[in-house]
């Protein structure tokens, strides 16, 4: 898949606007349970929020979001407050719901 641009990134984050968070990210972070979990969700949604719990420093839960996208071959289309907005198109065709714009 390719990365996605602003545009596309911007379509996401209106579409997780109604959406509640799935993943939410405690003391103990980045954790192999965590991905799991994360990958869950993926199984189940193409596009997830992940809830930062204790973490209040913007450079921490963009490290966070980032090695997260990089672990479970997400994209991250965006951040908000202390949500982080992260896209991953479902491997079978069947399942895809979302239809990027070009």
């Amino acid at each position: 898949m390719n990365a996605i641009n602003s545009k596309q990134a911007k379509y996401l984050r209106g579409m997780a606007h109604r959406l509640k968070p799935v993943v939410f990210i405690g003391q103990k972070g980045l954790t192999d349970a965590l991905i799991r979990s994360t990958e869950e969700a993926f199984d189940s949604h193409e596009l997830i929020k992940v809830k930062f719990i204790d973490y209040k420093e913007k450079n921490q839960k963009t490290d966070i979001a980032r090695a997260l996208e990089a672990r479970t071959g997400s994209q991250l289309a965006g951040m908000v407050g202390h949500i982080a907005i992260l896209y991953r198109q479902h491997h079978d065709r069947e399942k895809r719901r979302i239809v990027l714009p070009e």
